[in-house]
C-alpha cells in the first residue's frame, strides 16, 4: 500500500484545493468576531481564527468552517455487510466501504489509528474522488449500497451527505460505522438518505473509561443520538469493544444492555468484540474468551436476545438463534454467511416466528476488495 502524498497549503490557498468545501451545520459567533461554532459532533467546538477542531479536519479560515477532507479518500473496499457488523440489516450483501482521515476520538486501541488518529500522526491525506466516481464505482463492483466506517464518517459529513444523496438515487442502501457522538441536528440533516447505523461503545460506555483512553469528557451525547437515529427510522446495531481488565466491567455491560432493551427493543443486536493490541496500548493481551463470554451471559439476562461475539471466529455466538424456540437460524464464520435457514419473509423454520431482520438474504459470498489501495 502506497503512502498518499500529504495535502499541503494553509489559509486562502486551501480554498483551491477540490477537497477543500464550506462545512454544514456551524455558526459565526457574534461575541467572539472571526469565531465560529462547529455543532456537527458533541464537542461543539468553538474555533478561532486560522485553528482547526478538534477532529483535526475543520478548520476556520476568514471566519468560515471549512472542511480539509472533503472526497479525500483513504480507503475504498469492497466488504461484506457483516464486516460492519451488521447481522441484521440486508445480510449477505455487499457494501462499498469508504474512508478519510480524522477522527473527534483519540481511542489509545485504535486499530485504524494511520487514518483516524493521522491529524496527530503524518497530518492530512488522500486520494481525491467525487462522490460520483464513488457511486459508479459501487454499481461496477455490484456492491448493494455504501458503508461510511474505517475513520469516524461524522468527520467527512459534508462528502457523506452528497455520495448518499446520490447512492440514494440509485437504488443503494447507506449505512455508517460511528462512535455515535453526533449532534442530533446533524442526524436529522442526514434523515431518510441514512438507512443504517452501527454504534460503536467501548468499555461499556463507562465514563471514566472514556476520559482516560479515548479523551472524551462525557459520552452521554451519545444515547441522545442514537435516539435520534431511531426516531429518523434508522437500522441500529450496538457493538461494544472489550478491553481487558480496564472495560470489562459487568455493571457498565449489565447498564448498556438495559439500556438498549428499554429504549431500542430486546431484538436490538448487540456485538461484543475481541479487544487486539494496538496503537498505543500494545501491552495489554487479547481478551480473554472466557471474559467476553461472562459479559454475553449478562447481557442476555438483562434481556436481549440477540448477543454476538466477535473477533473470536468459530464461536458459537457468531450464528443466530430464533428468540422463540432457539433453533439455530443462521451460521456464520466471521464475516461470511455459511448456512441460512429462515423461510420466507424471515421466519423460524421450526416455529414460524419473525425475526427482525431488514431485508432479504442476498446470498453472501461477498469477500473483502480492496479497489483503491
Amino acid at each position: 500500500m502506497s503512502t498518499p502524498k500529504p495535502v499541503q497549503g494553509e489559509g486562502d490557498a486551501l480554498l483551491d484545493k477540490p477537497y477543500v468545501r464550506e462545512a454544514r451545520l456551524w455558526e459565526p459567533l457574534p461575541d467572539k468576531p472571526g469565531y465560529v461554532k462547529c455543532n456537527l459532533c458533541a464537542r461543539r467546538c468553538t474555533i478561532a481564527p486560522g485553528r482547526y477542531g478538534v477532529c483535526g479536519v475543520r478548520k476556520n479560515i476568514g471566519g468560515k468552517l471549512y472542511t480539509l477532507v472533503y472526497g479525500l479518500l483513504t480507503a475504498m473496499n469492497l466488504d461484506p455487510i457483516e464486516k460492519k457488523p451488521l447481522y441484521h440489516f440486508e445480510p449477505g450483501s455487499g457494501v462499498l466501504s469508504i474512508s478519510t482521515v480524522g477522527c473527534n476520538f483519540f481511542c489509545q486501541f485504535c486499530q485504524n489509528w494511520e487514518i483516524s488518529q493521522s491529524r496527530l500522526e503524518k497530518g492530512l491525506y488522500g486520494k481525491y474522488v467525487p462522490p460520483e466516481e464513488v457511486v459508479e464505482k459501487a454499481k461496477l463492483v455490484g456492491a448493494d449500497g455504501i458503508a461510511y466506517t474505517y475513520n469516524e464518517p461524522n468527520i467527512f459529513f459534508e462528502y457523506l451527505y452528497d455520495v448518499a444523496k446520490l447512492a440514494k438515487k440509485e437504488g443503494l442502501y447507506n449505512v455508517m460505522v460511528t462512535n455515535g457522538y453526533w449532534t442530533p441536528e446533524a442526524i436529522r440533516e442526514l434523515g431518510n438518505l441514512m438507512d443504517g447505523a452501527t454504534v460503536d461503545f467501548k468499555g461499556g460506555g463507562n465514563p471514566e473509561f472514556y476520559k482516560k483512553f479515548m479523551g472524551v469528557p462525557d459520552p452521554s451525547p451519545i444515547y441522545d443520538a442514537i435516539l435520534e437515529m431511531k426516531r429518523q427510522g434508522w437500522w441500529i446495531e450496538i457493538t461494544n469493544l472489550v478491553v481487558p481488565k480496564y472495560g470489562d466491567k459487568e455493571e457498565d455491560i449489565r447498564r448498556l444492555a438495559r439500556w438498549i432493551v428499554e429504549n431500542l427493543g430486546p431484538e436490538t443486536p448487540f456485538h461484543l468484540l475481541r479487544f487486539h493490541p494496538d496503537y498505543k496500548i500494545t501491552w495489554l493481551s487479547p481478551t480473554p474468551v472466557e471474559t467476553i463470554e461472562r459479559l454475553a451471559k449478562v447481557a442476555m439476562e438483562e434481556g436481549l436476545k440477540h448477543v454476538y461475539i466477535g473477533n473470536v471466529p468459530g464461536h458459537p455466538l457468531e450464528h443466530t438463534y430464533c428468540p422463540n424456540c432457539g433453533e439455530k437460524v443462521i451460521e456464520r464464520m466471521g464475516f461470511y454467511i455459511l448456512a441460512w435457514r429462515l423461510k420466507e419473509d424471515n421466519r423460524c423454520p421450526r416455529c414460524g416466528y419473525k425475526l427482525n431482520i431488514r431485508g432479504r438474504f442476498h446470498g453472501g459470498g461477498v469477500h473483502i476488495t480492496p479497489l483503491l489501495w
